[in-house]
């Protein structure tokens, strides 16, 4: 059975490509896996995988693009029988786009920054998620804290903020306000692959926090 896993969120640079190239990385290690890159022209997951297969050459690892809705709906099809994983990295602000992926997804997660602003573009995002349901009721969209800072008061007064307005489901594992994840993804690279143990541990906990999501989907 092959599982997709979206990564979503209507505000750019809020760390989408810096998830999904991630777990495509993490997954393809066991597993064949596809990335596919939605947000076309800035191609950053594509221009990562371009630098990692020259690097590092997978041949469990693939990418393709998708630059609509439709295009991506043909991609995930095509791809469904040939793949175990399927990672997608969505664009910002194209709610069809959006709209299509929570469908096709197992799994989307929302990176979410301890900033207002990124709660109010999660606001946003709400609409969205309730019309994907009207085409699939088991919707399963849960927020990812990235940049996380845990022992700042902005960290805490904000998370206290999403759970009171928000009131979507949240990923136990939050990602550090690490350099370690951009310093990777700028060489083509996982946290796995860089020199930053702290960086491994809270990814390898967001791996085991999805796969045990997803076997529960399993039963």
């Amino acid at each position: 059975m092959t599982e997709i896993i979206g990564v979503i969120q209507v505000k750019g640079g809020v760390g989408r490509s810096t998830i999904a190239t991630n777990l495509a990385a993490n997954f393809s290690d066991h597993s064949s896996t596809l990335l596919i890159d939605c947000d076309l022209p800035q191609g950053t997951s594509a221009s990562w995988y371009a630098t990692r297969q020259a690097s590092l050459p997978s041949t469990t690892l693939f990418l393709a693009t998708a630059a609509n809705h439709l295009e991506l709906i043909d991609k995930v099809q095509e791809a469904a029988e040939g793949f175990r994983y399927i990672i997608i990295d969505a664009p910002p602000r194209i709610a069809e786009m959006t709209r299509a992926i929570i469908i096709l997804s197992h799994l989307s997660l929302i990176p979410l920054g301890a900033s207002a602003a990124e709660i109010w573009s999660v606001c946003d995002l709400l609409t969205t998620i309730e019309e994907a349901k009207k085409y699939k009721s088991d919707v399963d969209a849960r927020l990812l804290w990235t940049r996380y800072r845990a022992n700042t008061m902005e960290a805490r007064e904000l998370s206290e903020a999403v759970d009171r307005e928000l009131q979507l489901k949240g990923m136990i594992a939050r990602l550090g306000y690490r350099v370690a994840y951009s310093e990777a993804l700028a060489r083509g690279l996982s946290v796995e692959d860089w020199n930053d143990t702290s960086a491994k541990d809270e990814f390898r906990a967001l791996v085991a926090e999805i796969e045990d999501i997803l076997e529960e989907k399993r039963r």
